[in-house]
């Protein structure tokens, strides 16, 4: 799943804040707000979650899961 962190990241590689993420993702800021104030892990509804989760990477960004050797997100490769 995503955390705060990872959203928090997000905002730092585009440089905006929770309001403009909201914009670039084309989501509602009271979606993203929850999902960024968090300490950890993010608490709340799935959907909420999955709909951020998909509108980053739709957006380029690349979320690293907790399998990977560290755990953030990175701008998507290319194709």
């Amino acid at each position: 799943m995503i955390s705060a962190g990872q959203v928090r990241a997000a905002r730092a590689l585009f440089g905006v804040d929770q309001r403009a993420l909201a914009e670039r993702l084309g989501l509602s800021p009271p979606t993203i707000q929850p999902t960024a104030a968090s300490d950890g892990r993010i608490h709340g509804n799935v959907d909420r979650l999955m709909q951020v989760a998909g509108a980053l990477s739709a957006s380029g960004i690349q979320l690293i899961d907790d399998g990977a050797a560290s755990k953030g997100v990175r701008p998507s490769s290319p194709a």
